[in-house]
């Protein structure tokens, strides 16, 4: 295992271990809203300080990009760390037990390393560029289903802006169709591992955030799928709408997208 990816499961496993103490007891926390049905507690700020701890002990001039604390530059901003230190924070909040940790890095824009870690089910999923991707000792791969018909997709439904709904429930009402059914479970980062994992044949979402996805996104990649922008791009980064699974589902969800790709959509 590379060691820079050892640095970021140490730094994963640590936030985990907080996300767990105050899993059973979040009615004590302090909640706050940042926009509409986006909140944030103590629980997220405390995992993300943890993780830039771990972080910056060994590499102190990297960049940080983090949901909670934003950009913070480094003296080697070639190297970028993209953290989400709670990854699905209304499902923990609730109790629902669908959430992670997510934490990747680029070295001048392009992914490298990715963890994707759920501590309650201790499953801890991994990747670095060019040498697979794994859970726990597991290598992964993507499913072989070549199309619509019997595959099981994953998504995410617009909840902060729902200024695409529309054409999301169009994407929905195609995708649904011949397909074995869609799966909302409300951590992308987590959605992306179970494609990784074969546990999802496809994804898609819209209006994504870079730390929600991008450990998944690698996860995907070296798992033998591939992850694009709606329109088949390579821009999924920086649009934050994606679609991700082996190279023949992923042709034919794109297929079906495309009819409800408006001008703001297609970029």
């Amino acid at each position: 295992m590379h060691p820079t990816l050892n640095i970021a499961i140490r730094a994963a496993r640590s936030a985990g271990r907080i996300l767990m103490r105050y899993y059973e007891r979040t009615d004590q926390l302090n909640i706050q809203t940042k926009s509409r049905n986006d909140f944030v507690s103590e629980v997220d700020r405390s995992a993300e300080a943890a993780i830039i701890q771990e972080l910056r002990a060994k590499f102190p001039d990297h960049a940080i990009l983090g949901e909670e604390g934003g950009h913070q530059p480094g003296r080697a901003p070639e190297f970028e760390w993209v953290i989400d230190p709670l990854d699905g924070t209304t499902n923990y909040l609730h109790g629902f037990p669908q959430f992670s940790i997510s934490i990747a890095m680029k070295y001048r824009g392009q992914l490298e390393h990715g963890v994707v870690y759920d501590p309650l089910r201790e499953e801890l999923f991994t990747a670095s560029r060019g040498r697979g991707a794994h859970l726990n000792d597991r290598r992964l791969r993507v499913t072989k289903c070549a199309g619509i018909d019997g595959a099981l997709l994953g998504t995410g439904i617009p909840f902060r802006d729902q200024v695409h709904i529309d054409a999301y429930l169009g994407m929905l009402k195609a995708l649904i169709v011949d397909s074995a059914g869609v799966r909302r479970p409300g951590s992308a980062a987590l959605d992306f591992a179970y494609v990784a994992a074969g546990r999802l044949d496809g994804f898609w979402e819209l209006g994504l955030s870079e730390w929600d996805y991008a450990a998944g996104a690698l996860l995907v990649i070296e798992s033998g799928g591939t992850v694009t922008d709606l329109a088949g791009g390579d821009r999924f980064l920086e649009t934050g709408n994606v679609v991700a699974g082996n190279l023949k589902l992923h042709a034919a969800m794109i297929e079906r997208i495309a009819p409800f790709l408006g001008a703001s959509l297609w970029a």
